[in-house]
């Protein structure tokens, strides 16, 4: 706890030299670069090093980190996770654990992401604001967080888990509204309670079991509401869990931020995407390591089954389109720290190694309403930052494995260094 706030207190500048530089723009690879952050964690130059600042007479006044050769990218952005959940965990089983542990093991989550490389993390329910300040005064280290704190739905819809005596087993995690202005209501109430960012759900999902993907969830003038009310509160933007095509209509009319999942999108839906600058945020990693029968019911084993094929064919499509494609994971629905593999996902399905990247920093940094401050490393920008081991425009997997993933650094702070450990002058 004291860890961060110590380095806070003694910042120096940094440089990162003798670095293969992919500078998250979608701008080629720079051999042999420098990046250099001001002591406040501002990037002041990142480029070839033939004309990079010099290097400061002092050695004490700047943390110096040699790359060894080793590719450097932005700090990722993962726009879908819930921290606030083990890995294949019911909202219900949180209810069972003392609340300290529950915290204890939140913190877990928030480090070990961070340590996977991403340095910004919107947690879509689930996840109290307290984490948020929680990073931002130090008191623990992880990723920037964005939170939708609760989920809206309709009674009976996605995130509608009360048994039918009418115990919440959400844990906190629910918000039911069957009107526009309960809608409303549940909008101020997950403000009030810290929310960056409103989440709904406009259609039925694969966990829940009472309803089934293509099932639609808020109604449009429900969801009108939703971002209207949003929209009255500081222009907060509001995430649509959007599985089943009609929903995802209902949704983009209804005029949401992003669509979450998507795995129904048709070509009607793409095409209203991109005329309203629509994100969407695929969150593969549901579907290449969500899908384990062994620890699932079987409504949600069936439900992954028959969407399987559907998804990999709609996303790949909305690749080809070039539709506004952010990454996300839903972590927790799958493993917790290994967030990167979502590239290769998208790699499989069509899109370019850099693309995949671009889209897990600079797009994803455009969701969420930051890209003047993060997302690419160039001058101005706050020097979030990782080194990896490998290329990986020659083999994306290798960002989606945390040890290759051997310095992160977050506010020009090294926060993970596995460098000093590792030999340097070489090209992996």
């Amino acid at each position: 706890m004291t860890d961060a706030r110590t380095q806070e207190i003694t910042r120096t500048a940094l440089r990162v030299h003798n670095a293969r530089l992919i500078d998250g723009t979608g701008t080629a690879p720079v051999d042999n670069a420098v990046v250099v952050a001001d002591p406040d964690g501002t990037i002041v130059y990142a480029g070839p090093a033939a004309t990079a600042p010099e290097v400061p007479e002092d050695p004490a006044s700047v943390r110096t980190v040699d790359a060894g050769g080793r590719s450097v990218l932005p700090g990722f952005f993962d726009c879908h996770v819930h921290l606030a959940y083990a890995h294949g965990a019911h909202p219900g089983r949180r209810a069972e654990l003392d609340p300290v542990l529950v915290t204890l093991d939140t913190a877990t989550r928030v480090r070990q992401t961070l340590d996977a490389g991403i340095t910004h993390a919107r947690d879509l329910a689930g996840l109290s604001a307290g984490y948020r300040t929680a990073v931002e005064t130090g008191r623990i280290v992880g990723p920037r967080l964005h939170t939708a704190v609760r989920v809206i739905s309709h009674t009976g819809g996605h995130a509608d888990v009360r048994l039918p005596d009418g115990t919440d087993l959400s844990a906190g995690m629910s918000e039911i509204a069957d009107t526009a202005d309960e809608a409303r209501l549940a909008v101020r109430r997950v403000l009030r309670e810290g929310a960056d960012v409103v989440k709904i759900c406009a259609t039925g999902g694969m966990g829940s079991p009472y309803d089934q993907p293509d099932d639609e969830g808020l109604l449009e003038e429900e969801i009108r509401a939703v971002v209207d009310e949003a929209r009255r509160h500081g222009g907060k933007p509001v995430a649509a869990h959007a599985q089943g095509n009609a929903g995802i209509l209902n949704a983009l009319r209804g005029g949401v931020t992003s669509i979450e999942h998507g795995y129904g999108i048709d070509e009607r839906a793409l095409d209203l995407a991109g005329e309203r600058g629509v994100f969407v945020v695929p969150t593969l990693s549901t579907v290449y390591a969500g899908i384990n029968k062994a620890t699932m019911p079987d409504y949600h084993y069936q439900k992954k089954i028959r969407w399987s094929g559907i998804t990999k064919e709609n996303i790949a499509r909305a690749i080809e389109y070039g539709a506004r494609i952010a990454l996300g994971t839903d972590a927790a629905v799958g493993p917790h720290g290994v967030n990167l593999m979502e590239l290769s996902y998208l790699v499989d399905l069509g899109m370019d190694p850099m693309a995949a990247i671009v889209a897990g920093t600079r797009t994803s940094a455009e969701l969420l309403g930051v890209a003047d401050r993060f997302g690419t490393l160039t001058a101005g920008r706050t020097a979030d930052l990782i080194v990896c081991d490998g290329d990986p425009l020659k083999d994306i997997v290798v960002l989606g494995d945390p040890a290759n993933v051997v310095c992160v650094i977050q506010d020009g702070i090294v926060r993970k260094d596995l460098l000093r450990a590792a030999p340097t002058g070489r090209r992996p």
